[in-house]
């Protein structure tokens, strides 16, 4: 019998940008180490703010699903 395993890490990414730049991030820097994403699951939204109530800073929380290879 044949199948795959898939494993499953929780990563955040932050950016300056926007809450999508952030996810693309994180999926950018998990590429450069973890071999064969298959997918992404948004798990959060979260926001710095600064002392004068501007967003400033963006961060997601991700799921990144990947094969485990044999």
């Amino acid at each position: 019998m044949g199948g795959n395993v898939i494993k499953v890490i929780e990563l955040v990414g932050e950016s300056d940008l926007s809450w999508e730049d952030a996810v693309q991030v994180a999926v950018k820097e998990a590429s450069k180490t973890i071999r064969g994403i298959t997918g992404v699951e948004v798990v959060n939204w979260t926001g710095k703010v600064d002392p004068q109530g501007d967003l400033v800073g963006y961060r997601a929380n991700v799921q990144v699903a990947f094969e485990v290879e044999n």
